[in-house]
């Protein structure tokens, strides 16, 4: 719970962006929110609800700023309100994007609004629909007393007699906020797991950005909102790990590229705390392996790089020699791809990988899986999560299979094979720091 200490709280305007359902444009306007802001001068520190890897990156773009994910299940709500109190302190405004629906899933974005008070701007499509659309607002802010709206963003809206349309059903306690029509310069370019990587389109991005920038101009949504008081963590005991600092001295390589780019930067952060120095490396493009006592193999799309990945033998032998030498090797979905014998693409081409576990991986089109899940360890649980379009067939028997938060079918499959641990599932480093020290310790 916040601080009983109203002198330690600190004060910083906040908005909280949802929406009824995925698919009305929360990321794409939450862009153009930061990028007016830090046009202004403002600084504008942005996060996103969930485990989500490519909207924070460009959200990024959009503002200037790191964007970190907030999720209270995997992370922790100390951790949520600490990383928000450290952003109040330095931001003129906090935007956190939400994640799916509104109230979908445990936690859920309406959870995470209400424990840290911060009001809600809803983003609806409204396409199809007039005043319906002030109905479904009321009644979306009807459903949880506790929370408090700002008011609508009306994205799809066709004309000024729309806006007025929707704004009659809506009482004067639910401004709109902003109204867009739909328009194909400021959408954010996707690809099957989201939306495309943002340095890979970071010059078409910034073009959209500046344009939805400027759509907004005028509108209340650029009224800063209200202060929210945000608040430290009450002092806790510190994990042991992060005490005794049990990785001094040791070198962790991460592969970071256009293959392998899902990485949490405080997963990074956790690593140093617990001693390590890390660097990166790019199996693409290097044919030789960093001088190393771990490797850590992220996910992201191996298989739109599968060929090139083939092809840079020198690099594979000194992976697999590092592999036979026993040291620490984390593989994490893409990186667990990569890691098996075989690799077929969206094209069916199939590509030899590193071959340090049996089996194949393979892409299958638009069905994928995802989900909130803990790893069970030997060195201990760690949380985390699973998304993923493509399947892994002939492995070998799995060490253990990961526990789904709310739900009793085995999660996903996680291989152990002399020091490398190879899984479908992103770990979130901080729910277990003592773990995390023992999986790159070899103990």
């Amino acid at each position: 719970m916040p601080s009983s200490h109203p002198d330690s709280a600190v004060q910083c305007p906040a908005l909280f962006i949802a929406a009824p359902h995925s698919g009305c444009g929360k990321t794409t306007i939450t862009a153009a929110i930061a990028r007016a802001y830090r046009l202004q001068g403002k600084v504008v520190r942005v996060f996103k609800t969930g485990p989500d890897y490519l909207d924070p990156q460009i959200l990024s773009q959009a503002s200037g700023e790191p964007v970190e994910q907030l999720d209270m299940w995997m992370a922790g709500e100390d951790y949520c309100q600490q990383m928000l109190f450290n952003a109040a302190k330095e931001a003129d405004l906090i935007l956190v994007e939400g994640v799916m629906g509104l109230f979908d899933g445990t936690p859920s974005s309406a959870d995470l609004a209400e424990r840290f008070g911060i009001p809600l701007a809803l983003v609806m499509d409204v396409k199809g629909m007039a005043q319906t659309a002030g109905a479904m607002a009321v009644g979306l802010a009807g459903y949880r007393p506790a929370l408090q709206f700002a008011g609508l963003i009306a994205n799809g809206c066709a004309s000024e007699r729309h806006r007025e349309l929707i704004e009659e059903a809506l009482p004067e306690s639910f401004p709109i906020l902003a109204t867009l029509a739909q328009d194909e310069q400021m959408s954010l370019p996707e690809r099957h797991l989201g939306l495309v990587q943002a340095e890979e389109v970071a010059d078409e991005l910034e073009v959209r950005m500046n344009y939805g920038a400027s759509l907004l101009k005028g509108q209340k949504i650029l009224d800063l909102p209200a202060a929210v008081n945000f608040y430290p963590t009450e002092e806790q005991v510190q994990d042991s790990a992060l005490k005794e600092k049990p990785l001094q001295g040791k070198m962790i390589a991460v592969a970071k590229d256009a293959a392998f780019s899902f990485i949490y930067d405080s997963n990074l952060r956790l690593l140093q705390q617990l001693g390590a120095d890390y660097c990166f490396f790019s199996p693409l493009k290097d044919t030789e392996l960093p001088e190393a006592d771990g490797l850590w193999f992220p996910g992201g799309y191996p298989e739109l790089h599968a060929k090139t990945l083939s092809e840079n033998l020198s690099l594979a032998n000194q992976i697999k020699a590092f592999h036979q030498s026993g040291k620490p090797i984390l593989a994490e979905c893409g990186g667990f791809l990569y890691c098996l014998d075989t690799l077929t693409d969206l094209d069916e081409n199939t590509y030899p990988m590193l071959g340090l576990i049996g089996g194949e991986g393979a892409m299958r089109g638009k069905r994928g899986c995802q989900g909130m899940q803990t790893a069970p360890l030997p060195e201990g649980d760690i949380r985390g999560h699973a998304h993923h379009k493509s399947l892994s067939h002939n492995t070998p028997e799995p060490l253990a299979h990961g526990r789904r938060q709310r739900h009793p079918a085995p999660g996903e499959a996680i291989y152990r094979d002399k020091g490398l641990t190879a899984t479908y599932l992103h770990l979130f480093f901080g729910s277990n720091p003592t773990a995390v020290a023992n999986l790159f310790s070899g103990t």
